[in-house]
């Protein structure tokens, strides 16, 4: 079977006007995977990524620390979902809820899990970008793409949303379970897969080697 590496961007610029942006940690974060992947020989005949800036800025750093020439195809179903606009979306009932959105990174978390929670279920009230279905039928769209690409070994960058709704579909599991997924996925760890044609294995998720070391446990993050 071929394979696919699915890895999540570096750390994005919380709190900035830009979160669009890698962090200079999240282009460190980046080029330590790239440079990891060079010293065991991990090399990809295919590079699939989102349509977000911090996608291809990760996609860059790890093919800086690979001494690789990147050539990248765009997705658009590995985007991320408007998490501004999920809480916009709230009504009048989730008011504290809703306050949640202008706090502290803990905070803003800690509400986004009871928000994903409520999309998943119909029960944001106001105007959506998309539907908890289209997000999932997305993202059903790209797993589809990298299956029928022909690479042997595929580097794909996509959000932590995305990534938890992947993994549970191929895992065949309930909704919540991309949720609860999605908010695991650290900055610029990867997920391994299997696949042919007609299927989709996971063999290991969420793997951080090239920052879980002496020096570099500052560097694990969530954001």
């Amino acid at each position: 079977m071929a394979e696919f590496y699915l890895v999540r961007h570096g750390q994005a610029s919380f709190g900035a006007d830009d979160y669009d942006r890698l962090s200079t940690l999240g282009e460190q974060q980046s080029l330590w995977l790239g440079q990891y992947f060079a010293e065991r020989d991990i090399q990809f005949d295919r590079i699939i990524i989102g349509t977000q800036l911090r996608h291809r800025q990760t996609a860059e750093g790890i093919c800086c620390g690979m001494d690789h020439s990147p050539i990248f195809t765009e997705h658009p179903g590995l985007n991320e979902y408007d998490f501004d606009a999920l809480y916009n979306a709230l009504g009048e009932t989730h008011a504290e809820l809703k306050r949640l959105a202008s706090g502290d990174k803990r905070d803003f978390y800690k509400g986004l899990k009871q928000v994903l929670q409520l999309w998943a279920v119909d029960q944001l009230t106001g105007t959506l970008p998309e539907s908890w279905d289209a997000f999932a039928q997305r993202v059903n769209d790209a797993r589809h793409f990298i299956q029928q690409c022909g690479a042997h070994r595929v580097l794909v960058i996509s959000s932590g949303g995305p990534i938890g709704m992947l993994s549970r579909q191929v895992l065949d599991a309930p909704a919540n379970t991309a949720i609860e997924l999605n908010l695991q996925v650290k900055n610029s760890s990867f997920s391994h897969y299997y696949f042919n044609k007609q299927s989709v294995k996971l063999a290991s998720f969420n793997n951080i080697p090239h920052l879980d070391q002496l020096g570099r446990l500052d560097a694990i993050s969530h954001g």
